[in-house]
């Protein structure tokens, strides 16, 4: 059994690996806001939503995760999360695959707080709505 460590996550949005730039990514599920539910729905305990949330660094340069979210709110983009950090998916090591719609941030986008650490960057956090539920990829390369 192979645990999830801290420091092994990756990401990919559009096939441009992202992990350089995120200091946390999640997905999240959680029952679904409807006005319809289907009989089907109620049967299988309700609809549900699924979520990708991340905190990224704030840096405007054109390349970056910040201007993808800055220039694209609304569109759709395949996405590819590793939580093991591997170069190639196994069943032991899986990653998953979903197509996400892209959200600019509630809150704080540009600027923030005041540090006195060398190292520390001012960052945004992003909560964007899954198409379907994630699938389980056990083969084929990050």
């Amino acid at each position: 059994m192979a645990a999830l460590g801290t420091r092994l996550l990756k990401i990919k949005i559009d096939s441009v690996e992202y992990t350089a730039q995120v200091s946390k990514a999640v997905i999240t599920s959680g029952e679904a806001d409807a006005d319809f539910v289907t009989f089907a729905d109620a049967a299988a305990g309700g609809a549900r939503e699924y979520r990708l949330e991340f905190t990224a660094v704030q840096d405007m340069a054109t390349t970056t995760l910040w201007e993808k979210v800055w220039s694209n709110s609304g569109t759709t983009v395949a996405c590819t999360l590793n939580p093991y950090g591997v170069g190639t998916f196994a069943p032991a090591t899986p990653g998953f695959t979903f197509s996400a719609v892209i959200a600019e941030p509630d809150g704080d986008f540009i600027g923030g707080e005041a540090n006195s650490s060398n190292s520390a960057r001012m960052t945004f956090d992003c909560s964007w709505v899954l198409t379907a539920k994630p699938t389980r990829v056990t083969t084929g390369s990050f």
